[in-house]
């Protein structure tokens, strides 16, 4: 069972694998370890991740990345409009709202989803994780930011579905770079906690987080986030500021050209890689646009100058995890920086100035998040021994339930009978479950929403679930408990909701006194609580088991009873009600299972066009190979005639691969390869033949010399039957014969004849003559039998003489020499032969 974390980013994803002897990051069919996340759409087939990045340059307006930042948002959303001013491909209005990608795919116009790429995108980083394992992949857990809200962690989960996988855990980016950094370290504290803040600044965003450690735990304290500060922003300013410059001195405006973009930005990227090292650096560009060579230069205080907008927001994600955490710079014992645009030396001296303390890099930047997401895979498989560890997560965004007052209620004058509850509070640990107390009448609905928008900038609903229908057997209002759920991947929903009827019975029943005290866990009735805007609900906290915190106040206090209580018996009668689920903008199961299918069909038709590619290459191959060869090692076997028509043969294919043949079917170059083999395979036959007919030849005669001398009187082999050592001996000389005549006969033929002796014949003649009738054991000697009453007594040491002598069955000898030489010379058995073994 394969144990995989995915780390996918903006720009590149690294896939990781868990293995007996730790985590490795697995390379990719170029031998690299990060991936481009992309999808190249051509006029045959897709082109994935570096096969993509090849086509991207030559295809840009086919070319989608950076889908991370486009998945589960609106079309409207303002940050999704402003990085689509930055790609090359076209994105529009869904008839839902939601983007719709285009692209050229098979001659036609085709239009995706930003899911349905990323799960293309997902395809791509699992083949390379089973080309590495050798195994199919299935279960993984799967690094996200921690910013992402509960529609974009469904879409990434739709993703994967459609490729296949089954996340066992969406895992905070964060704390999974926190886990990769605290499982390996051996001196965490047993008691007092260690802080670590860890800063993530990646290509298109920053993240912050701040872990407590301690001994096999990791809790994390607060989370900060800016979504579109990153490397990419400092590329971006770059871009502009040698944009401009092109255009004053050159005339030239790139962003009339998308490959023109596309080539600069690229340059930009490396001249920001060059500047972390050198205080300045130099950009050419060779026919960028219109035939013209550009140069530029800059140095590494004018890019930082240039710069100052983003640097300036860097500080504020920091100031706001501190404050959330309750902690100040001097409680942080470690600030760890990872993530791609870490690496400019202005972020890092900005936060070596607010830490107070130089920044570590114990960590790969660009790995920790699939190393940390692969451990928890091992930790959730049953397959894997991980040293204990506890994660504690907590959620970002607080959530709330609202739900509309009875009718009631309205009758009684309460006009605003909106009713609203944080169910899951920031900070809440994941997963973590609560239980909600309604009493209505009939079918109600409540809402899952988000309490605080400000920060995510996303629409505040998130899903409405339509309770019922249900009837109370009696009274107009019935007790319904609701069961709201927030699961390991940070997914808020109505799980169930069940019917609690209780009845009385006549029948007393007796308490008798205790002095322990008695938890009763009951539900509060309306009574019990104040109404408030005349709601007619308690929350309360389901069963610790999930989230490992024990319930809420809201059950009553522990009770002492001295004496006894009769109190009558009740009968709770609890059935499940429907819950219908309806989540604002998520995919319906009708469309994934429509997209599942669509990808096995696009799946399968790069599998069939990179076999087509295969062949074709195969016959090209072969034409340049047989062409060599018949001028070099085939020169001898095939007559001048034959070679000058074969090989006028080979240039009209290659004519017609580079014409004609350059797109055709599988099957055309299969018999295109086929119908070349027919003339060539019968040349390389003969120069086969000769090249091996001299040692299969040593071989046969090897094996007759052989036998010839074992049956014509080696003693091992006198218990033979002389009619069967005869038998071999005809045979050898018939072998003999035959392979005089044969060698004679071939040895006057030219080479480019077909040959008359042939290896396999020589092998099966070898096979023949291996009989086992020299590999008959010699028969053990018999035993001669003791008399029963001797004639006369004899020693005790000549008894055992005697018995000796026939257990040997040799009888007495007065020569003690010769008989240990005859003994010797008859100890080996005939299965203990010097016999040649054939050739293989």
């Amino acid at each position: 069972m394969s144990v995989v974390g995915f780390d996918l980013g903006n720009e590149s994803c690294v896939v990781a694998v868990a293995r007996q002897r730790g985590i490795d990051v697995v390379l990719n069919d170029e031998s690299k370890r990060e991936t481009p996340a992309l999808v190249c759409f051509g006029d045959k087939q897709r082109f994935l991740g570096t096969a993509g990045a090849a086509s991207a340059m030559m295809n840009p307006k086919n070319t989608i990345s950076q889908i991370k930042r486009l998945i589960g948002r609106s079309f409207s959303d303002p940050e999704l409009q402003q990085d689509l001013k930055a790609l090359p491909f076209s994105v529009t209005e869904g008839p839902d709202g939601f983007p719709l990608i285009h692209a050229q795919y098979l001659g036609e116009i085709k239009t995706f989803t930003p899911t349905q790429i990323m799960g293309m995108v997902f395809s791509n980083m699992k083949t390379i994780a089973e080309i590495n394992l050798n195994s199919a992949v299935v279960d993984c857990c799967i690094g996200i930011p921690i910013y992402f809200t509960d529609l974009q962690r469904r879409a990434v989960m739709d993703a994967a579905t459609i490729a296949g996988l089954h996340p066992l855990r969406l895992m905070h980016e964060t704390t999974a770079t926190a886990l990769a950094y605290g499982i390996y370290k051996t001196d965490l504290p047993e008691n007092e906690q260690l802080n670590v803040a860890f800063v993530d600044i990646g290509h298109a965003s920053m993240q912050v987080c701040i872990a407590g450690f301690k001994k096999g735990q990791l809790k994390i304290l607060a989370h900060s986030f800016d979504r579109c500060l990153g490397g990419r922003d400092f590329d971006e300013v770059l871009f502009q500021y040698f944009a401009e410059k092109f255009k004053a001195e050159y005339k030239i405006d790139v962003f009339q050209n998308a490959r023109a973009c596309l080539r600069l930005r690229a340059a930009c990227e490396k001249l920001k890689k060059v500047l972390s090292a050198n205080p300045e650096a130099p950009m050419n560009i060779e026919c960028l646009m219109d035939d013209k060579d550009v140069r530029g230069f800059i140095k590494r205080d004018d890019f930082e100058q240039i710069s100052i907008p983003i640097l300036e927001r860097v500080k504020k994600p920091l100031e706001k995890a501190l404050s959330e955490a309750q902690l100040t710079v001097d409680d942080i014992y470690a600030v760890e920086v990872v993530g791609s645009g870490s690496r400019v030396p202005a972020v890092i001296k900005i936060l070596t100035e607010f830490f107070g303390k130089e920044p570590r890099r114990t960590m790969n930047a660009s790995e920790c998040v699939s190393k940390g997401c692969a451990l928890q895979c091992a930790i959730l498989s049953p397959t894997f021994k991980v040293r204990e560890f506890q994660v504690q997560e907590s959620f970002p965004f607080p959530v709330s339930l609202t739900w509309k007052g009875t009718a009631q209620d309205s009758q009684n004058g309460i006009v605003e009978n909106q009713q609203s509850s944080i169910v899951f509070p920031k900070g809440n640990s994941i997963p973590s479950v609560k239980a909600l107390t309604f009493f209505r009448s009939g079918t109600f609905t409540v809402d899952l929403q988000y309490a605080d928008v400000s920060e995510l900038q996303a629409p505040s609903k998130i899903s409405t679930y339509t309770i019922g229908p249900f009837q109370a057997t009696k009274g107009e209002r019935a007790k319904v408990k609701v069961k709201a759920r927030l699961n390991l991947h940070g997914i808020v929903s109505v799980e169930s909701a069940q019917l609690i009827e209780e009845e009385e019975v006549d029948v007393p029943v007796t308490k008798e006194p205790s002095k322990e005290t008695t938890n009763m866990d009951l539900d509060k009735t309306p009574a019990d609580v104040p109404i408030t805007n005349g709601t007619d609900v308690n929350m309360q906290d389901a069963s610790g088991a999930e989230n490992g915190v024990p319930s809420t106040g809201d059950n009553p206090a522990p009770m002492e009873t001295d004496a006894k209580v009769e109190a009558p018996k009740k009968k709770v009668k609890k059935s499940n009600i429907p819950v219908s689920e309806m989540v604002y903008g998520a995919m319906l199961p009708a469309d994934l299972q429509k997209a599942v299918e669509k990808e096995f069909e696009m799946a399968l038709q790069d599998r069939v066009m990179e076999e087509t590619k295969d062949k074709k290459n195969a016959v090209e191959a072969y034409v340049y190979d047989m062409r060599n060869k018949l001028h070099d090692t085939l020169h001898d076997f095939v007559t001048d005639s034959e070679r000058e028509t074969f090989i006028t043969k080979l240039q009209e294919t290659e004519d017609w691969l580079y014409e004609d043949g350059e797109d055709e079917t599988k099957g055309v170059y299969i018999s295109k390869l086929d119908e070349l083999k027919k003339q060539g395979d019968p040349i390389e036959q003969r120069y086969k033949e000769h090249s091996g007919r001299g040692s299969n030849v040593d071989q046969l005669v090897k094996f007759v010399d052989w036998y010839k001398q074992a049956a014509s009187g080696d003693p091992k082999y006198e218990h033979i039957d002389l009619s069967e050592k005869q038998m071999v001996l005809n045979e050898c000389s018939e072998i003999e014969n035959w392979l005089r005549e044969k060698k004679q006969l071939q040895d006057s033929l030219p080479k480019h004849v077909d040959p008359v002796l042939l290896s396999s014949d020589i092998k099966k003649k070898t096979e023949t003559l291996d009989r086992p009738i020299m590999s008959k054991p010699k028969p053990a000697p018999p035993k001669v039998a003791t008399p029963e009453t001797p004639s006369s007594p004899a020693p005790a040491q000549a008894d055992e003489q005697s018995s000796q002598e026939a257990d040997n069955g040799t009888g007495p000898n007065p020569n003690p020499d010769q008989g240990s030489a005859d003994k010797s010379s008859d100890a080996p058995s005939a299965m203990e032969t010097e016999k040649p073994e054939a050739a293989a």
